[in-house]
């Protein structure tokens, strides 16, 4: 059995999450939430998620980095089946990792949790195919204020692992994405 733990990442706010994990004879029971546990490290008086949605990926897609100007959401993302490079990059204007980045795998087998605070960008690769990503949302999605960055933008130098990889997968609004310098000419942060 293994207890909730929860960790700073190198960026300020980011945490790690392990959540509650239970393995017996008939397989795995895995609590990724708990609003006590969430409340006494650090992450809030109130948890109100406002959406809850997953994503499947065939392997080599890429989403993100996405993000929203006005209102952005907080997030709680992991992997339930699969495996993802998950990266989060701090848009935080006043912060002093602004424009750094902070990757973490995440996967059915690790079963770790990224708690994303509001201000940063989020985005993925699935390392395998079928990929199922879990996100919890904290705040109203708003399309009007959805944007995103390039996720292979030079000056952000993301550090993707692209050697398993033989072919990268995007959307179309994926591809005509921002690069990063366009978004600090735009909003010079969030």
């Amino acid at each position: 059995m293994q207890e909730f733990s929860i960790s700073d990442a190198c960026i300020d706010g980011i945490k790690i999450i392990n959540p509650f994990i239970y393995e017996d004879e008939r397989g795995v029971f895995v609590k990724d939430f708990d609003s006590t546990v969430f409340i006494d490290n650090g992450l809030g008086d109130k948890f109100v998620f406002n959406e809850e949605f997953f994503s499947v990926s065939k392997k080599g897609v890429v989403r993100g980095l996405h993000f929203q100007v006005l209102n952005p959401q907080a997030k709680l993302v992991s992997c339930t089946r699969g495996k993802v490079c998950d990266v989060i990059v701090d848009l935080r204007k006043n912060s002093k990792s602004f424009g750094k980045y902070f990757m973490i795998e995440l996967s059915e087998d690790n079963h770790k949790v990224v708690y994303i605070p509001k201000g940063f960008a989020h985005g993925f690769l699935s390392l395998e195919d079928n990929s199922v990503t879990s996100y919890k949302c904290i705040g109203e999605f708003s399309k009007s204020n959805d944007s995103n960055i390039l996720w292979n933008d030079k000056e952000l130098d993301i550090k993707w692992p692209l050697e398993m990889i033989n072919e990268i997968i995007l959307s179309d609004r994926d591809k005509k994405a921002m690069s990063f310098k366009e978004f600090c000419d735009k909003y010079g942060g969030l």
